[in-house]
């Protein structure tokens, strides 16, 4: 394999729409998505009302990476190979002790069957995206909840909260106007949704024009893409696609095979008739990526055209497209917007167009590193019988280098590189931190030792 990657290589361009090419307010988002579950399980399931109230500090326990093993109600930071870095019992840390009592030399049961990462259980949940993180806030408050009043050992919610999840998010909710999460955002998309910035529609229609495909693939509904999309690009932002996909009900999209499921097309945003095949760029929904690999050989006219899909899920984007379809994957990762590396010290002496995208640029941090459960790409792990402690990387870290091609904190990251810009890619040769554009995280630089892991 070739150590560097290139845009202009690729002949089709693919992106996910949330938190890829629609960038949110995290901490109003946070909080929204929060309060929809939360309603749902008090006011239908009658659990305890302290429930609804949310210190906004206590989203620091949201943290990417994390599994919830459902059965004990404990939480899980895992190493690569799978020892537990640390864990809480609900919202509370667990110390050294705890955990080496219930995990004996730190290793979790169940980590053999989700190195794969498409592994969902009855026993445990990862917590890997965006919309998912405040659910494991309300999880753990739950597991307090349930530990305060009925002094319960075995935790059995967890339906509960699937039911939530589904009553909020399910297909009919936005044309129903049910739920808390929908209607909100159609009321209010300028609290939640940040417009695109113009260096990436930009690059976009660039892209375009120099003969790449374009693809939309979304596992959001039409109605709610359609909002997302004139919201973020314009009313014409269907011109930026060749074709798009919703309710692509990732990672299924990429994994049915060989029961793949058909694409639809769709009418006022109603899905309707099943097609054996895709003969035309356009809009559908469902589907499957076989079927329409076949319609992207017909656009290029190429027996193997090259893909490079966009994601910021390692579960529904980057590990499914890269594992079953063998596409390139640009992991999109916010949490190297965190990294003070990437915060430079100049003045606006110039327009910020001019600039290198990090020169002038002062991002905003969607959440700093959790203080509870620290760096998402390293932690010390405490020596066994005295022996020192030692840095390792995070599963989550591991998953990165594995599965993607390369991540960047943003799409704006790269908009303003030329298309032939070579990035060096992650592979098992290179070293840990080459496919990191701009510049890798600080906790995974030689200088280890001075980051503070608290």
């Amino acid at each position: 394999m070739q150590p560097y990657f290139s845009l202009a290589d690729c002949d089709v361009m693919g992106f996910d729409l949330d938190h890829t090419l629609c960038r949110y307010h995290l901490p109003q988002s946070a909080t929204l998505i929060y309060d929809s579950f939360a309603q749902y399980l008090v006011t239908e399931k009658g659990y305890d009302k302290d429930l609804l109230t949310l210190n906004p500090e206590s989203l620091d326990f949201c943290c990417k990476g994390l599994a919830w093993d459902l059965e004990d109600g404990n939480f899980l930071k895992l190493a690569e190979d799978g020892t537990v870095l640390r864990a809480s019992h609900g919202t509370r840390s667990m110390t050294s002790e705890e955990i080496l009592e219930i995990y004996g030399r730190r290793e979790w049961k169940h980590f053999s069957s989700v190195s794969g990462m498409l592994s969902r259980s009855a026993k445990y949940y990862l917590y890997d995206n965006y919309f998912d993180l405040p659910g494991a806030l309300l999880c753990a408050r739950v597991v307090d909840s349930l530990d305060q009043h009925d002094g319960q050992k075995k935790y059995d919610f967890w339906k509960d909260m699937v039911a939530a999840i589904q009553h909020n998010y399910k297909i009919s909710a936005f044309k129903e106007d049910c739920g808390t999460y929908f209607p909100e955002v159609k009321n209010h998309p300028e609290k939640y949704l940040q417009r695109c910035p113009n260096s990436v529609k930009k690059w976009l229609k660039q892209l375009k024009s120099s003969g790449k495909i374009l693809l939309l693939i979304t596992s959001s509904h039409s109605d709610y893409c359609r909002l997302l999309c004139e919201y973020i690009l314009g009313n014409d932002f269907e011109e930026y696609f060749d074709v798009v996909i919703t309710n692509a009900l990732k990672p299924g999209f990429f994994s049915h095979t060989p029961n793949q499921r058909p694409f639809r097309t769709l009418e006022n945003d109603e899905e309707k008739e099943a097609l054996l095949s895709l003969d035309k760029p356009g809009w559908y929904s469902q589907g499957n990526a076989i079927h329409l690999y076949e319609l992207l050989k017909k656009m290029t006219g190429k027996l193997d055209p090259k893909v490079v899909y966009f994601g910021d899920s390692m579960h529904s984007d980057i590990f499914p497209a890269r594992h079953y379809s063998n596409w390139e994957t640009v992991f999109i990762l916010e949490e190297l917007l965190g990294d003070k590396v990437m915060v430079p010290t100049e003045t606006e002496s110039e327009p910020l167009e001019k600039k290198g995208k990090y020169e002038g640029y002062h991002p905003k941090i969607p959440y700093s590193v959790s203080e509870q459960w620290g760096s998402f790409f390293v932690d010390r792990l405490p020596g066994l019988e005295n022996a020192e402690e030692t840095l390792v990387r995070t599963w989550s870290c591991k998953c990165i280098s594995t599965y993607s091609t390369i991540a960047i904190p943003s799409l704006e990251a790269i908009a303003d590189l030329p298309l032939d810009y070579r990035f060096t890619r992650f592979s098992s040769n290179s070293s840990a931190t080459a496919g990191y554009y701009p510049s890798p995280p600080r906790a995974l630089l030689p200088s280890e030792e001075s980051v503070t892991m608290k």
